[in-house]
């Protein structure tokens, strides 16, 4: 059995495999999606197969929608040409469930996938001409928090964007610059409104996007490549609107085992690739079960009935708050504390962490015993429940295969929010944080990590962090094993409050953070030791 139009047509097959089909017509929903578009994604990645393909598949269903999704990608385009294409769009949605079970579905919202690309001259007329339809109301990305960034941090523009900004909308190259053409291209057409939603994993990401999408107008503006009208259509937020998000789902890799069962099943060709762009992907997608999507809703143009499909929609601060909630307290920092201490003490599986006494401990700590006295009740969603079903059913679902390398990639720009900002909260509402364990002990386990040397001395490899070679410069001279070669090297990182949004010595933790640190270096199994002291 393949995964394509042809390949359904044996439908039988596939339901006797445990494999759900489309109850729709696929080939309808694509022509009325290619006749009308409604709805056009940036950033084919596994997220948006799986989730957001997933939202409009149900729509679809349901009756609610007879048009699918439009997806473009700007980076990846091998990710088309080798995912997508061979696969006539369709996706292989795997859900990985704690008992060891799989429920597994033929997704077929996605109905079209283009390249982003000035010079693929048949795709960005495609585009254009998706952008000037009247119907368009929605234009949403998955192109991940770097996708945002114009500038490094002397300010400057990264000289892709600067070639950007030189070259005008008609060379786009870069995410912001390739939407701000197309936004450019709608405004000429007749100032048509639509909602513009970041999907992405990062706080206040409207905002984000928004401001990337009119720093590179003003650019153009200066240029003369861009009228004035421009700036006014995407500043009105009547005309076009970039509403906030907040999205959870854990989508691993592809796994190796998930393919093997598939093939085993009788589907061909399941075999992830890497691109050329080191993308590691594949025509299934395994994620697991639980998902959050809270939008902002504000929509000039209309939208789908995305609450049909278990979308929040809500206001802006209500938005602000569930993505506080969970970053700052129930998810990403238990998630970061099992990464950096995950890699040290050996393990390849985030869920093997936590059937660790002093690791499961640690986050526990973390999230119930320092989080929940001082974490944003958004009020559409408990803040106890979602870290109960964090720490019960999520993390330590053995059959996510999801490592703790992958989640410790760009700690450092991180850390500031998954713990500088609960840090902020009891210094506010205490006067310090020196009272606080859980939070300076998974701060200095990420400064342990960073050492790049295992409990048991062995050298291990840091993921990828924009930072670590000024972090490395930092900690130069400290070897594990000799607690005397510490001579106060974190002061610079741990006073830095540009990486955590504050001096944790003057919130009262810079200290302590530091005695923690001499007794992880202190020696072989250090770190074992370490844990077990504070999480008696």
């Amino acid at each position: 059995m393949k995964l394509t139009l042809q390949g359904l047509k044996d439908s039988k097959a596939w339901e006797d495999i445990g494999i759900s089909l489309p109850g729709y017509n696929i080939e309808n929903v694509a022509a009325n999606t290619k006749n009308s578009p409604v709805w056009v994604h940036f950033g084919a990645g596994n997220i948006f197969r799986i989730f957001i393909g997933g939202i409009a598949d149900r729509l679809i269903e349901a009756g609610e929608t007879d048009k699918g999704i439009i997806c473009a990608e700007t980076f990846d385009f091998d990710v088309i040409d080798k995912i997508y294409k061979p696969y006539d769009n369709l996706v292989l949605a795997v859900t990985l469930k704690s008992d060891g079970s799989t429920d597994k579905e033929v997704l077929a919202s996605i109905t079209e996938a283009v390249k982003a690309d000035t010079d693929i001259i048949e795709d960005w007329n495609r585009l254009r001409e998706i952008f000037v339809n009247p119907k368009l109301q929605m234009i949403s990305f998955t192109i991940t928090e770097k996708g945002y960034a114009l500038s490094g941090p002397d300010g400057k523009f990264f000289p892709f964007i600067q070639a950007d900004i030189n070259n005008g909308p008609y060379k786009a190259k870069s995410a912001a610059a390739v939407v701000c053409a197309l936004l450019n291209e709608r405004y000429k057409s007749g100032k048509i409104p639509v909602a513009v939603v970041s999907m992405d994993n990062c706080s206040h990401n409207g905002e984000k996007l928004r401001s990337a999408v009119l720093t590179m107008a003003k650019e153009w503006l200066n240029k003369g490549y861009v009228e004035s009208g421009f700036i006014d259509y995407i500043s009105d937020e009547n005309t076009v609107s970039f509403p906030w998000s907040m999205i959870d789902k854990i989508t691993p890799r592809p796994a190796e085992s998930v393919a093997k069962e598939l093939e085993d099943a009788g589907v061909e060709d399941m075999e992830p690739v890497i691109t050329s762009k080191n993308t590691y992907i594949a025509p299934f997608v395994n994620a697991e079960g639980p998902q959050y999507l809270v939008i902002e809703d504000k929509f000039p143009n209309g939208r789908p009935p995305l609450e049909k499909a278990g979308v929040y929609m809500t206001d802006r601060d209500t938005v602000n708050k569930v993505e506080r909630m969970k970053v700052t307290t129930c998810l990403n920092p238990l998630h970061t504390a099992l990464a950096v201490y995950g890699c040290v003490l050996g393990y390849t599986l985030i869920a093997d962490e936590m059937r660790d006494k002093e690791l499961r401990k640690l986050v526990e700590i973390i999230g119930i015993a320092e989080g929940m006295p001082v974490v944003t009740d958004p009020g559409i969603l408990s803040p106890v429940d979602f870290v109960d079903e964090v720490l019960n059913v999520r993390v330590p679902n053995p059959f996510m295969p999801d490592t703790p390398q992958r989640i410790a990639t760009d700690t450092s720009q991180k850390v500031g929010i998954r713990y500088g900002e609960t840090i902020k909260a009891y210094v506010e509402k205490n006067g310090s944080a020196e009272n606080l364990t859980g939070i300076p002990l998974a701060i200095a386990g990420w400064c342990r990590y960073l050492i790049g040397v295992d409990d048991e001395g062995n050298k291990f490899e840091l993921s990828s962090d924009p930072m670590i070679s000024e972090l490395s410069r930092e900690l130069t001279g400290i070897e594990v094993g000799r607690a005397e070669s510490y001579k106060g090297q974190l002061k610079p990182i741990l006073s830095n409050s540009n990486i955590f949004g504050i001096d944790l010595y003057k919130a009262g933790v810079g200290e302590r953070i530091e005695c923690m640190f001499k007794e992880l270096i202190a020696g072989k199994g250090a770190v074992r030791r370490t844990l077990e002291k504070y999480t008696a």
